[in-house]
């Protein structure tokens, strides 16, 4: 596999992602360097970057360096963003930078919305939304179109800069929380129609934003550690808004789901929102996990225009590489199931959708076995749910992990993800979980011996014949014991036979 190094240093954060990948095909975070170097502090009112932000960035690149060293990192894309576009002083960052032979590309706010745009067409099933980016210096509100960049601008609307010019109160006063507000609502005056008029999906991105929503599932106690793809909604940015406006930063610190290093800044980052929610009368916003970075990876990982054929089929494949299963008993799992399904699905109404999750798991229901094979489905529910199924959304992956949960033995229930679930999924889940264990013990030998497979589905009953170049026995004995599960899934009484 490649790997490849990207560096984004931000305005208010800095960082080193390593990715290792299959051009094209997959790929996977491998690790990561962060720092606060808060390049952004005091630029609002010298326009220069402060000796100590910039020795803060220096030396963030000189442990990214030898990181480089240690590990034999051989490819790094380091880039700088609003603060270093915007300095007076830059030279004085990036020479030294290049001194230490790390050539920092300076993109402009047009090319890092654009990155922020291949973000989200990598990311989400949308062709076409809004996407904004907030960092610590600006703000890019683009437009995507057909799954490409349609335009966008940049607004110096960053976490730090407003911070430092409107909110000189701990908390702040209620006059600079208004004037704080009346900035950004006079920098998107000219946009704010154009949202309204064309009322597409907002999509955020940014540590401002993730913070934001992790600190609303926090407290909401949201099930799924997952971000990526998460609504978060007006209401709920509002009331976080409003008790945050209310705590100190020492206090801010202590709140669930907040980086204490962001504890300063947080406040206006969740104004700028609140009030581009406002203006433009949207119901939410949502949430990507994938950014300006891995915009930039997408241009190594894809040929041009740098995004997937299909965005499900790259998360999910990339899962799949990650842990790795049998790759005959996996298709042979796919087969059976399938065939299951479509003779069932016109008698009780299962549709694509439902078709989609069955294949998905079948691809997955075995990654567990990466772990140990005793408990190997519950290893696989956990590995389905920690990983970012982007193009997914919070239900569909928690559907998955459940299927993944119960394709070997168990009671099929929702538990705690029920939360993110939706009337009728309960159902749902054990109609799909009895086809995809039903398919499991049809290649108990994991061998394929089933090669013919007849369902017939009757008034109340259905039986299976199954055959093959030689008797499958121990799976047809394997299927008759499951009849419980099928009976409670579909109301009718299963029988296996052998041709």
């Amino acid at each position: 596999m490649e790997r490849v190094g990207i560096v984004d240093l931000g305005s208010g954060t800095a960082r080193l992602v390593v990715y290792a990948y299959e051009p094209g095909h997959h790929y996977r975070l491998v690790d990561e360097l962060r720092e606060p170097v808060r390049l952004g502090q005091g630029l609002a009112t010298t326009g220069r970057i402060a000796p100590e932000a910039a020795w803060r960035a220096l030396g963030f690149l000189a442990a990214v360096q030898d990181y480089a060293r240690a590990t034999g990192l051989e490819r790094i894309d380091a880039f700088a963003t609003s603060a270093v576009r915007s300095a007076a002083n830059a030279q004085e960052l990036l020479e030294p930078a290049r001194r230490m032979g790390i050539g920092l590309r300076v993109l402009s706010g047009t090319e890092e919305a654009r990155y922020g745009v291949l973000a989200v067409a990598a990311g989400f099933d949308f062709e076409d939304a809004w996407v904004v980016d907030l960092g610590g210096g600006s703000a890019q509100l683009s437009r995507m179109r057909g799954r490409g960049f349609a335009g966008g601008a940049a607004y110096p609307l960053g976490a730090v800069r407003l911070s430092e010019r409107f909110l000189a109160h701990d908390p702040p006063k209620p006059r600079e929380v208004e004037a704080l507000a009346a900035e950004v609502r006079g920098w998107l005056q000219d946009v704010v129609g154009e949202l309204r008029a064309r009322p597409l999906p907002l999509v955020a991105m940014g540590g401002t934003v993730r913070n934001l929503a992790r600190a609303v599932q926090r407290a909401r106690r949201y099930p799924l550690e997952r971000l990526h793809g998460y609504f978060l909604s007006a209401a709920d940015l509002d009331e976080l808004s409003e008790r945050l406006l209310g705590l100190r930063a020492a206090q801010r610190r202590r709140v669930p789901g907040l980086s204490p290093d962001r504890a300063d800044v947080i406040v206006a980052g969740a104004l700028v929102y609140r009030t581009l929610l406002q203006e433009a009368a949207l119901p939410g916003l949502w949430i990507s996990g994938l950014g300006v970075r891995e915009g930039a990876f997408f241009r190594h990982f894809l040929p041009p225009p740098h995004r997937p054929a299909c965005v499900r089929e790259l998360h999910l494949a990339s899962l799949e590489a990650r842990f790795p299963q049998p790759a005959a008993h996996t298709q042979s799992v796919r087969d059976l199931a399938a065939r299951l399904f479509a003779a069932l699905a016109p008698r009780f109404r299962l549709g694509e959708g439902d078709a989609r999750l069955l294949d998905a798991a079948a691809r997955l229901h075995d990654v567990g076995l990466a772990i140990d094979f005793y408990d190997h489905h519950k290893h696989g529910a956990y590995l389905v749910l920690q990983h970012t199924l982007a193009g997914w959304s919070h239900r569909e992956q928690a559907l998955l992990a459940l299927l993944v949960r119960y394709h070997r033995k168990g009671r099929p229930r929702p538990g705690a993800l029920a939360a993110v679930l939706e009337p009728g999924d309960a159902e749902r889940l054990v109609r799909l979980a009895a086809i995809l264990r039903l398919a499991e013990h049809l290649e108990r030998g994991r061998s394929g011996r089933v090669r013919r497979l007849e369902v017939e589905v009757g008034a109340d009953t259905v039986t299976l014949r199954v055959g093959g170049p030689e008797n499958p026995w121990v799976e047809v004995w394997e299927a008759q014991k499951d009849g419980a599960l099928f009976e409670r899934a579909f109301g009718l009484r299963l029988a296996v036979q052998s041709l």
